[in-house]
């Protein structure tokens, strides 16, 4: 790999081999579906709060990827505010998941963090090798990130406590999909050591995970 130029403008401070992405979670939920989604995202942004502060503490990257609801003209600090105003739906969710002062951000137009975004370019200056995928949906936005992500030759790590989808039975589907055709790691957020993840070697290479 050439030597990076340190003196880029925009260049991302850390190293951060394994990155955690939070997709979707500043979220009023203010579409049809949002009631039914509602309990669901609920039970997640209370894995995920708690998920984020061991990635935190292990000196594990957050990057936030987040729609920007079809506003060109978006601003994702007014979004925050925006989403955890009183009255709002996903409000409480929001008020879990906040964003830390040293998290980075993305937004994006479309479902996948990767389309027409800064996400790919970022994860280069952090020298991602993993990816963690949280958020919503899980048989959405954040299955088309995956997607994206696995063509990109990331190794996909899925807690399956730190996602939810209108239903139990799209999630199920949307993390089978993710672990058999993916191959993504998939299990709950409290059986990934994640000290060791950060210490153990590259994953195996990429032409024997792209075998048919």
């Amino acid at each position: 790999m050439p030597t990076r130029n340190l003196d880029l403008h925009g260049n991302a401070p850390d190293h951060s081999p394994v990155v955690l992405l939070l997709i979707d979670v500043i979220n009023d939920l203010d579409f049809p579906g949002g009631e039914e989604l509602l309990p669901f995202a609920a039970e997640m942004a209370s894995n995920l709060a708690a998920f984020k502060e061991r990635c935190r503490d292990a000196g594990i990257s957050c990057v936030y990827v987040n729609d920007n609801f079809g506003r060109w003209r978006s601003d994702f600090h007014v979004q925050v505010a925006r989403c955890s105003r009183d009255g709002a739906r996903g409000r409480e969710i929001v008020r879990q998941l906040l964003p830390d002062s040293d998290d980075y951000f993305v937004l994006k137009p479309k479902n996948s963090g990767f389309f027409s975004t800064t996400l790919e370019i970022l994860l280069k200056y952090l020298q991602a090798e993993r990816l963690i995928l949280t958020g919503l949906t899980g048989n959405n936005c954040v299955l088309f990130t995956a997607h994206d992500a696995y063509i990109r030759d990331y190794q996909l790590l899925i807690p399956s406590d730190c996602i939810a989808s209108p239903s139990e039975a799209d999630n199920r589907y949307a993390l089978e999909q993710m672990r058999s055709v993916l191959k993504a790691d998939v299990r709950d957020s409290s059986e990934f050591d994640l000290r060791e993840l950060l210490a153990s070697n590259a994953p195996e290479s990429t032409v024997e995970r792209h075998q048919f």
